[in-house]
């Protein structure tokens, strides 16, 4: 059955498809009405006397085409799903259509097959659209099949150039990737690629007057502008995304756990304090009667117990029901282990040895200042965060 998701403030859900929500940012509704203003004396040449209709065919060109921009994006989620990934929604917008597939490429191929297939799904639209033109009735048929040509082969085309966040960024990426081994570079190099396609982007009104002798209009400079500022932005982030998850290697659960002490869930909470200080535990575990480990004291509940009942109160009473939820492998590390954290928000987890001996405890709190400490050591803001470090972080593809 398919889940009931909140959708994210200012986008309407129209419904599933290739197993995703899809989502219609406000935003759309914007460059839709621009589509069928700029469309609209055009429908009016090629059928006179359509009159206000003009407007409403102008609206449904605008549908058309973001019809195609989906099956770009459900491109992507049909093959992200047959390697194994979850899809939580396309979003279509006004500069395009997102895919947020959930999760990163395990190998070169998966980026590879994931990205290239939107460009090539646009371009075979496009194709079909322009095969179909010889038999396509004129008047408003034939304004929609060559709108739908174009605009499909040039969508197919641009997201083939080689920069992030474009689908072709992740083509190149896969590319680096296979040469040189390393992901994380390769992300860098796409990245980079990024930003000089946005700085190219900036000088399309000057290749307008030099190249096709046509002056540029204040929307050239506006589209030019909001294009560039989006590449902008999404090569920024996969750079800085790229370099945080190069630095998580190096943190370890074994490393970073606590040493614990162990203790009868009935032992006073003042005795086991008073026990953890002696054998500087920074964790305590409460015990069955059998010996098994039943709890984990949480260190929140524990500070706002008083003074003066911490001789009288049991530590159970301070404690979480241990579950497989919160017992972390000791040799989990980097993106492993950020991603278990991830997949169950605790502020304390059970560290446990391959042959089921209690190691310690890891403390939250020490996951994140370990991480502010690469930070400094590479010389970048500890106090300007980054969603990289997410075991959900959204992979999107945007036109």
């Amino acid at each position: 059955m398919p889940e009931n998701r909140a959708h994210p403030r200012g986008t309407i859900r129209l419904g599933r498809v290739a197993g995703s929500d899809v989502l219609v940012s406000g935003s759309w509704f914007l460059v839709a009405a621009l589509i069928a203003v700029l469309v609209a004396p055009r429908a009016e040449l090629v059928a006179p006397g359509l009159g206000p209709w003009a407007y409403v065919v102008g609206f449904g060109f605008a549908v058309l085409l973001y019809g195609s921009v989906l099956l770009h994006e459900a491109s992507h989620a049909v093959v992200a799903r047959l390697f194994g990934f979850r899809v939580s929604a396309i979003t279509l917008h006004f500069l395009g259509g997102m895919t947020a597939i959930e999760g990163e490429a395990r190998r070169p191929r998966q980026e590879f097959w994931i990205a290239v297939v939107g460009p090539l799904t646009s371009l075979g639209v496009g194709l079909v659209a322009l095969a179909a033109l010889p038999v396509t009735p004129d008047g408003i048929p034939r304004l929609a099949v060559e709108a739908l040509a174009g605009a499909n082969l040039l969508v197919g085309v641009l997201n083939l150039v080689p920069g992030l966040p474009l689908d072709g960024g992740r083509v190149l990426k896969s590319a680096v990737w296979t040469v040189s081994g390393d992901q994380h570079r390769a992300t860098l190099v796409a990245g980079w690629g990024g930003r000089v396609v946005a700085l190219l982007v900036l000088l399309w009104p000057v290749a307008l007057e030099l190249g096709f002798r046509r002056t540029p209009q204040l929307i050239d400079y506006a589209i030019a502008f909001i294009v560039a500022v989006f590449l902008w932005t999404g090569a920024g982030a996969s750079i800085t995304s790229a370099r945080v998850r190069s630095r998580l290697p190096g943190l370890a659960a074994r490393s970073l756990a606590r040493r614990s002490l162990t203790v009868p869930a009935n032992t006073p909470v003042a005795e086991a304090v008073r026990r953890a200080h002696a054998a500087e535990a920074g964790g305590i575990v409460t015990l069955d009667a059998h010996g098994v480990p039943t709890g984990l004291v949480n260190e929140a509940a524990l500070a706002a117990v008083p003074e003066d009942r911490r001789p009288w109160l049991p530590v159970s009473s301070v404690t979480r029901t241990l579950s497989d939820r919160i017992a972390l492998a000791a040799d989990l590390t980097g993106e492993d282990l950020v991603a278990a954290l991830g997949r169950s928000p605790a502020p304390e987890y059970l560290v446990v040895e391959p042959d089921g001996h209690l190691h310690g405890v890891l403390v939250t709190a020490d996951v994140e200042r370990a991480f502010r400490r690469l930070d400094r050591r590479s010389g970048r803001d500890p106090g300007r965060t980054t969603d990289a470090t997410s075991p959900a972080r959204a992979t999107t593809t945007g036109h």
